[in-house]
């Protein structure tokens, strides 16, 4: 095959780990939304297999997790008439190209993750070989569909650069054209979101400061709350996106305003540069507020019903085998494990 021969496919995931937040939401589920209604064949994916690979979790927490991700999915617009949406553990193919995968990864290639290296800390002998081969899963993840494009933030930037390694040492190894060499896809003012508290730190749902970051399942007084707290500098916002440099708060501030809204940057400074925060936070306050509360109460909504999200999953899991199950037939055929 050459890559115009494999069918254009959009492959993406997010752990289960916690609260879906406005930083997955701006960075992630948004585009997924935008690119189901493009020229692609969507497949978006709850990553329950690599949620345990820091820590284990609770099962009854991961289960809720679980569900309540495929509900932010479903509210925020995404839909399982339109996409594949599956939770990675109910399509055992994922897991079975990882294994081979592992066998044509490089250990020096592993070593130079640098997600690795933030989770793990000092003491790296204390983490999980999961955590370690967590980037091979990850391409098992995207090359079981044949996935020719990604949507991705920039801390994933380099783990898809490894899929990208894998599928060309696999290729060259068995000398085939089998695998495709996926694409990214970034882009948007807001892929990066950072922390209410921080503008140096991305947001995370794992931060231990609630304020630090929007829910998706907050209502409308505290999303507005939260904004209205959110650290900033005493100076009004520049008419000009240059002036947002050494401003980190700031310039987070007006680019989820910007991706919210969306205009560019340029077009929110040209309608609140000079203004104060004391202004400004008010006005995000409510364009948030009227972006995020009806997903915020559809979120609820379905969770009341987890057999019917249960339902969807199990549907977009036989979906996705339709898939998976030949590509890794072929896989253990090129191998040559016998009785493939």
């Amino acid at each position: 095959m050459t890559d115009s021969q494999f069918t254009p496919r959009v492959f993406s995931g997010i752990q289960p780990s916690g609260c879906l937040t406005l930083g997955n939401y701006l960075g992630a589920i948004k585009r997924f939304v935008q690119m189901q209604e493009e020229e692609y064949e969507t497949i978006y994916c709850m990553v329950d297999l690599h949620a345990i690979t820091a820590k284990l979790l609770d099962p009854a927490t991961l289960r809720k997790n679980t569900r309540e991700l495929a509900a932010g999915f479903i509210a925020s617009g995404i839909s399982p008439e339109k996409s594949i949406l599956i939770n990675q553990s109910q399509v055992p193919e994922h897991a079975q190209l990882a294994w081979i995968f592992n066998c044509i990864a490089r250990m020096g290639w592993m070593q130079r993750m640098t997600q690795f290296k933030d989770k793990a800390g000092k003491n790296a002998e204390a983490s999980s070989l999961g955590l370690f081969a967590y980037p091979a899963l990850m391409a098992a993840d995207i090359l079981i569909y044949h996935a020719t494009h990604v949507p991705v933030g920039d801390d994933q930037k380099q783990h898809l650069e490894l899929t990208r390694d894998i599928a060309t040492k696999f290729n060259q190894e068995y000398d085939v054209d089998f695998f495709p060499i996926t694409e990214p896809v970034i882009e948007g003012a807001a892929t990066r979101v950072m922390s209410l508290r921080d503008g140096s730190k991305k947001m995370s749902k794992s931060d231990a400061s609630d304020a630090s970051r929007i829910n998706m399942t907050d209502d409308a007084d505290t999303i507005a709350k939260k904004i209205r707290k959110a650290k900033t500098d005493p100076d009004a916002l520049p008419s000009e996106a240059k002036g947002l440099d050494d401003r980190p708060e700031a310039r987070n501030l007006v680019n989820i305003y910007a991706e919210l809204a969306e205009i560019t940057v340029d077009q929110v400074l040209a309608d609140h540069g000079g203004a104060q925060f004391g202004a400004f936070k008010p006005a995000l306050a409510e364009l948030a507020v009227t972006k995020l509360a009806p997903i915020s109460s559809e979120m609820a909504r379905l969770m009341d019903d987890p057999a019917e999200i249960d339902r969807i999953l199990a549907h977009g899991a036989e979906q996705a085998r339709e898939i998976t199950e030949p590509v890794l037939k072929k896989t253990y055929e090129i191998v040559g494990l016998v009785g493939a």
